[in-house]
């Protein structure tokens, strides 16, 4: 009787698979912008949801589920990799190699420029534009009350406008990051 159990449940988790592992590979791009680790991380999450896929088919949101543990995995990640930058940059904090005209990129793009934002600006704004995800599924992603899902995508929205300045034709910052959303998930399939 368990391999009937366990056939059922391999074969609901393997059509979450094919149903989510795009997205979650997307989300995953969005927040560490990096997209040679984006599929890594979609893979790394997919495999914890396997390990708990008694309880995650049970959730009432296993796909928010499945999201939380991204953006879980892609904040280690980014904090794993400035915790490398620091000892780096202090390995070599004794060389002074600074140049005279520094070479300024004239436009910021806006991958660019999530990725300056603090994480969870980050991924309430990826999350709520680029994703369309609701207020409310955004805040069961990250963990998070929705009072705070407002608060940091409005702050991040305006970080952005700040560095980004006006879009081409009076482009709007939250449709600006919907396009590299959409030009993401094209690239990703």
């Amino acid at each position: 009787m368990s391999t009937v159990v366990d056939d059922d449940a391999s074969a609901e988790f393997h059509a979450f698979f094919e149903r989510h592992h795009a997205e979650l590979a997307r989300l995953a791009h969005l927040l560490t912008g990096e997209p040679d680790a984006a599929d890594d991380l979609a893979a790394d999450a997919l495999l914890a949801l396997w390990h708990r896929w008694d309880r995650v088919r049970d959730a009432d949101y296993p796909v928010a589920y499945a999201r939380g543990v991204v953006a879980n995995l892609a904040r280690t990640r980014i904090r794993s990799a400035v915790r490398e930058r620091r000892r780096v940059a202090l390995f070599w904090s004794g060389r002074d190699e600074r140049s005279e005209d520094p070479d300024v990129p004239a436009v910021v793009d806006v991958q660019g420029a999530l990725r300056e934002l603090p994480f969870r600006k980050r991924a309430c704004v990826v999350l709520r534009h680029a994703f369309d995800l609701s207020e409310k599924d955004t805040a069961l992603t990250l963990g998070i009350s929705v009072g705070t899902v407002k608060s940091q995508t409005s702050k991040g929205l305006a970080e952005l406008e700040r560095r980004l300045g006006p879009g081409e034709r009076g482009g709007r910052t939250p449709g600006r990051v919907r396009a590299v959303g959409a030009t993401v998930e094209g690239g990703r399939r």
